[in-house]
C-alpha cells in the first residue's frame, strides 16, 4: 500500500513537470511578448491580420492595417510580433 502511494505521487509529479510547467512557461512568454509591443512593430493578430503599431497604450494599441487606415485593437488579440526575414531567409 505504501509503495503504491509513492509511485502514484511520483507519476503525478512527472505529469505536472511535463504538462503544466511548459504550458505556464509558454503563457508567460506570450504575455511578455504582448506587453513588449512598441510603436513600429509589425504584428499578427489572432485572426491573422498583419498590421503595424502606430500607438501603444496599456490595454489597447492602434494599428495601421492599410495606408491611412488605423484601427484599435486589444493587446490580448495580438498573436505574434512579426520578425523581418534577413537575407537568404524565407
Amino acid at each position: 500500500m505504501g509503495q503504491s502511494v509513492v509511485v502514484i505521487a511520483i507519476l503525478l509529479a512527472l505529469a505536472w513537470a511535463l504538462l503544466v510547467l511548459p504550458a505556464r512557461r509558454r503563457q508567460r512568454a506570450h504575455q511578455a511578448m504582448q506587453d513588449g509591443i512598441v510603436e513600429g512593430d509589425e504584428i499578427i493578430t489572432a485572426g491573422g491580420l498583419h498590421a503595424v503599431v502606430v500607438e501603444a497604450g496599456d490595454q489597447e494599441i492602434r494599428v495601421e492595417i492599410a495606408p491611412g487606415v488605423v484601427a484599435r485593437l486589444d493587446r490580448r488579440a495580438v498573436a505574434a510580433v512579426a520578425r523581418d526575414a534577413g537575407p537568404g531567409e524565407d
